[in-house]
């Protein structure tokens, strides 16, 4: 392991948190006259977490001065797992050095409840990993969090979306290593790239990625938002990540028109970018043609249409007197169950309705849904549509050679052949190990969560089993919102710091697609040779 390499670069990545913080200050003079002491505390929370990545990338970078410069797939592995761990620790510093609280204990006496530690770095790898889920109880209340922090929050997104380390290398360039990095960083199955180089490869990303953001920003600000919730959302879409400034969420606004303007835009950010790149080139029809994207708005629409139908002629969510007139119900589902199916299968977690009320069949569709993810190669998370497409074609020829074991038939995507035996190992192995990932993750939490948790709540406790999955799926796939305790228009606040910092592995587990931070772990992968 070459440790010196792994250390200056390591420092680089902490100038560029350091540097990504001073976007978050100017948005504390705004709200002076209102809450004048809690913006001055989140201010120069973000001087001080900035000097505090500053310095420690100086003596990271200090430490890796004579480090040789050929880095090797076990060093860019090294270099992304910890990369995220340092992030989420560098990105909690505002929350805990402002002061920030959870939500009150007690309005009337103006009692708050503190974010721990736990919290803060909840709140920071939600952010990086793009899940979307919080601890903060009162987003509305600057008297609570901060808005120049509540900025921040929303900025992690930004960071995490595309990944730290693409954006590294597009920023900063790392030359040779480039290729390696982003190999490490985006290890699921994705298609070729656009050019040959790829820190240009990356630069496209980033200048696409954050082109979307500047043109939903756009939109947003012509449709009513102001500048700072249009920036705030704008970030959690394109990032596929859900961080609101309102308690209600994307509901907050009761617009119609945002609801749509953010669905497709959520829809865009869960396709591949590359797919992205050839259609602003000209080359639109090779989308069509491309199996996942087909295989992803399928999903979408089937899903979508699915629980419609059944809301509207079955269980009644949107017309409870019974009634087909096809009005304003009509409207209502097809608005709310497209928004919610794409913000699930996307992983982005915004709310305009709370589905945890729907019939138990959407309910429990919508529990699948978080195993799906988004395309390869997009800011959403999850499982990704490719590996489900090759999975259900690994099993189909498996069938096969049970009752033809002569017959060799190769693994195609569409007309081209892909597969080869290490693939084929690939992707058993993923699906293997998040089954096994999310059981033991199921059990520990179902362990170690005192009951007191739901009766808190005043919930029953006989929901704690399926409470517990989901927040462990919607966690481990970077969803945000689950069913139930963590549903739509609930949150995590209420769940112990040992489950806390479970929560933080699986978001890392799953933003990274497990096997970046899964080396870790791995004495033999620490050693020289």
């Amino acid at each position: 392991m070459n440790y010196p390499l792994v250390a200056r670069l390591l420092g680089g990545l902490c100038w560029l948190m350091g540097i990504a913080m001073l976007g978050s200050i100017p948005w504390a003079f705004p709200q002076l006259q209102v809450a004048e002491q809690f913006e001055s505390d989140g201010c120069w929370a973000l001087v001080a977490s900035m000097a505090i990545c500053f310095g420690v990338g100086t003596i990271l970078r200090w430490v890796g001065r004579d480090a040789r410069t050929l880095l090797y797939r076990k060093e860019a592995m090294a270099v992304v797992g910890l990369s995220w761990v340092l992030a989420t620790i560098l990105g909690a510093l505002p929350f805990y050095l402002s002061g920030a609280a959870r939500g009150w204990v007690d309005p009337s006496r103006g009692v708050q409840q503190p974010m721990t530690v736990a919290d803060c770095l909840f709140e920071s790898q939600s952010g990086f990993s793009t899940t979307g889920a919080t601890v903060l109880t009162e987003l509305e209340d600057p008297e609570i969090v901060p808005r120049s922090i509540l900025f921040w929050r929303s900025s992690t997104h930004f960071l995490g979306g595309l990944g730290i380390i693409v954006l590294f290398v597009a920023v900063l360039g790392q030359g040779s290593a480039g290729k390696a990095l982003m190999r490490a960083e985006m290890p699921g199955p994705s298609k070729e790239g656009s050019q040959e180089r790829m820190q240009h490869t990356a630069l496209n990303f980033a200048a696409i990625y954050i082109g979307l953001n500047v043109l939903l920003t756009l939109v947003l600000l012509l449709e009513g938002m102001t500048p700072y919730d249009a920036l705030c959302h704008a970030f959690g879409t394109m990032a596929t990540g859900g961080f609101s400034t309102y308690n209600a969420s994307v509901g907050h606004f009761q617009s119609e028109l945002i609801d749509y303007t953010l669905l497709l835009f959520m829809v865009i950010a869960g396709i591949n970018f590359t797919l992205i790149y050839l259609a602003l080139i000209g080359r639109i029809g090779t989308m069509w043609h491309d199996v996942e994207w087909r295989a992803y708005i399928g999903i979408l629409l089937g899903a979508t249409a699915l629980v419609v139908g059944l809301s509207l002629f079955v269980y009644h969510d949107f017309n409870p007197d019974g009634s087909l007139s096809f009005g304003q119900e009509a409207r209502d589902a097809v608005r709310y169950v497209s928004f919610q199916v794409a913000a699930i299968v996307t992983t982005t977690g915004f709310g305009t309705h709370d589905f945890d009320q729907w019939h138990q069949f959407a309910r429990s569709l919508m529990f699948l849904l978080m195993f799906v993810g988004g395309c390869a190669g997009s800011t959403g998370g999850g499982m990704k549509v490719i590996r489900h497409v090759l999975f259900i074609k690994i099993l189909g020829m498996e069938v096969e050679r049970s009752f033809h074991p002569s017959v060799i038939r190769p693994l195609k995507l569409g007309d081209k052949v892909i597969g080869d035996a290490e693939l084929k190992n690939q992707i058993l192995l993923y699906f293997g190990l998040i089954t096994f990932i999310f059981m033991l993750s199921w059990i520990t939490l179902v362990a170690i969560e005192p009951d007191s948790t739901w009766t808190d709540a005043g919930q029953p406790v006989e929901n704690k089993l399926i409470d517990s999955a989901s927040a462990v799926a919607a966690t481990l796939n970077n969803i945000g919102p689950g069913l139930g305790t963590v549903g739509a228009k609930q949150n995590y606040a209420g769940f112990s710091s040992p489950a806390k910092m479970l929560f933080v592995f699986l978001m890392m587990l799953g933003r990274l697609e497990l096997f970046a931070i899964l080396v870790l772990l791995i004495p033999g992968f620490w050693r020289s040779r």
